[in-house]
């Protein structure tokens, strides 16, 4: 049988050098920033900052020439640096965000306008598109051939990976109907459209993507083994971000139902009249300390 040769696209330009460089170049105007906030006294808080640097840490251990070049022999290998760059990476990247680190690349007039991503009507379906797109057989065969492709669609990951993260952790207000349980309802959406992409994979009978077959007789696994193996990858690493969400969303509402009350009780020693869907809206923007501080004080 003659061989099949698969063209590396991760052999090009975005391997190497380029994605430590972006790195730096995320990085450096991020702690710039960061630096300008302590001296306001609007301090970054430490465990973000970690995460942002976790974030892009990620973002270029995936986007590496060895990691890279296994991504486009292997599917599964490919499934996983996806996972990386569009689900951790995005993440931690998101959760180093805070509304006056943000601030003044929202004031930028075009940038500005790109908030509107992080509306959970927008974000979901923009995200889910992305996710559907590139996962057809024709892009994402064409990604491993051309690396201007390839380059877009790790772009597109992680672009509307963060998106996705910013209308469920971001720090921009939320619409005021997106409460806990729309929250749930949100994570549940999220995560049954990965499994039902991996169900396709693992029930098609169909080898999706046989641009693989020669990188799976190298490593000597069948198209079909590959294939189930990254829907395996898929739903596992989903499962267990799933979980995660589910008890940060569980201890997001214990604590919230807590500083409720505390400024209820608050605000009856202090003899004044306080509403409790006003605080409930308080806690919900995140300004329950401040509300609670104006009480105590008169």
């Amino acid at each position: 049988m003659a061989s099949i040769s698969l063209p590396l696209a991760g052999a090009g330009p975005i391997n190497g050098i380029v994605p430590s460089l972006l790195v730096l170049l995320c990085w450096l105007p991020y702690r710039a920033r960061v630096q300008t906030l302590s001296g306001e006294r609007r301090a970054v808080p430490g465990w973000r900052q970690a995460c942002y640097a976790a974030g892009l840490l990620t973002l270029a251990i995936a986007l590496s020439a060895p990691v890279d070049s296994i991504a486009d022999q292997l599917l599964v290998a490919h499934m996983a640096e996806h996972l990386v760059i569009g689900d951790i990476s995005a993440l931690l990247i998101v959760l180093g965000f805070t509304g006056p680190l943000l601030a003044p690349l929202l004031r930028r007039r075009y940038i500005g306008k790109l908030r509107v991503f992080a509306h959970p009507l927008v974000a979901f379906p923009a995200w889910a598109i992305n996710f559907y797109a590139w996962h057809t057989p024709f892009l994402y065969q064409a990604a491993l051939r051309h690396d201007s492709i390839h380059a877009l669609q790790h772009g597109t990951f992680l672009a509307f990976g963060m998106a996705m993260w910013m209308a469920l952790l971001g720090p921009l207000p939320k619409p005021a109907w997106f409460g806990n349980a729309a929250r749930l309802a949100y994570i549940i959406a999220v995560r049954l459209a990965g499994t039902i992409l991996a169900n396709i994979m693992i029930f098609s009978g169909t080898v999706l993507y046989p641009i693989y077959r020669a990188g799976d007789a190298k490593w000597h696994i069948s198209p079909m083994g590959d294939q189930i193996a990254a829907a395996g990858l898929m739903m596992v690493e989903e499962s267990l971000l799933t979980i995660g969400l589910f008890c940060w969303l569980f201890l997001k509402v214990a604590r919230e139902a807590e500083e409720r009350q505390a400024l209820l009780d608050a605000a009856a020693a202090q003899g004044l009249e306080l509403d409790e869907q006003r605080a409930a809206r308080a806690v919900a923007a995140g300004r329950g300390d401040e509300l609670l501080e104006r009480i105590t004080s008169r």
